[in-house]
């Protein structure tokens, strides 16, 4: 089976020392350069220095994806709109796939069929996902105050 493009560069390893390395020295530039600086790059096809301006919300992704590649975690991007498998969806949400199987079918997480398959949009698994854990931290909250009230 073929890895979507997404899923390619660290999805099913982990990072290397040299990738590590690399992506702690690329998370240091693009860090300095934050604050809307211009960064120099060379482009390759045309051999010659670029300048770009990372936007405060570009500077951000790229700094979260690089401190996970350097601290040597396994890194799978998603864009937002992808039809996910239902393995793919159920790894995301650290699942079995027939727990996630159960979830479509009762209606928990919309999907589609393509052919006999279920296909989940990444934005759904992601929305479902949030709901879940907003909704294990209030329970959470409520547990700890009433053990407050014990003591």
């Amino acid at each position: 089976m073929t890895l979507p493009a997404f899923a390619e560069p660290f999805g099913e390893r982990l990072p290397t020392p040299a990738d590590r390395q690399s992506a702690d020295q690329l998370r240091r530039i693009i860090a300095a350069h934050a604050s809307g600086d211009t960064l120099k790059v060379f482009d390759e096809q045309t051999r010659k220095p670029v300048d770009i301006v990372l936007t405060p919300d570009t500077s951000a992704l790229l700094l979260d994806l690089l401190r996970h590649i350097s601290s040597g975690h396994a890194v799978t991007l998603v864009p937002i709109r992808e039809l996910l498998t239902t393995q793919q969806a159920a790894d995301l949400l650290n699942v079995s796939r027939p727990y996630l199987i159960g979830l479509l079918d009762k209606g928990v997480i919309p999907h589609s069929f393509t052919g006999r398959h279920r296909r989940i949009r990444a934005e759904d698994v992601f929305a479902y996902k949030a709901s879940r854990d907003a909704s294990r931290a209030r329970e959470l909250s409520a547990m700890a105050a009433g053990d407050a009230d014990l003591l």
